[in-house]
């Protein structure tokens, strides 16, 4: 597991929107949360990127539904996209507006 967050904190790819634009893209911090996350600092990964546990949720439950299909599957993936969305736009507004 050391290797792989060492690996991973090694070749982070820059954010090319912040380098040639100078602001923050919607996936800024992405990387970096997934190693706090690794690290075991849920609460730092989620200041990071709060929108990671929301993709988690979104594509845990993708996986679960690709196995054994739920009744209201397409209801609930719905559900858990319009909030991922919701949590990603919200937060880095938030970012942008309280710097």
């Amino acid at each position: 597991m050391y290797f792989l967050i060492k690996g991973l904190e090694e070749y982070m790819m820059p954010c090319l929107n912040k380098k040639l634009f100078g602001f923050e893209c919607m996936g800024c911090g992405l990387q970096r949360s997934i190693a706090l996350l690794l690290r075991g600092q849920i609460v730092e990964s989620f200041m990071m990127y709060p929108g990671l546990y929301t993709l988690i949720a979104l594509f845990g439950f993708i996986g679960i539904n690709t196995f054994k299909s739920f009744k209201s599957g397409n209801k609930i993936i719905t559900i858990l996209a319009i909030l991922n969305v919701i949590v990603i736009v919200g937060s880095y507004f938030l970012k942008l507006y309280l710097k």
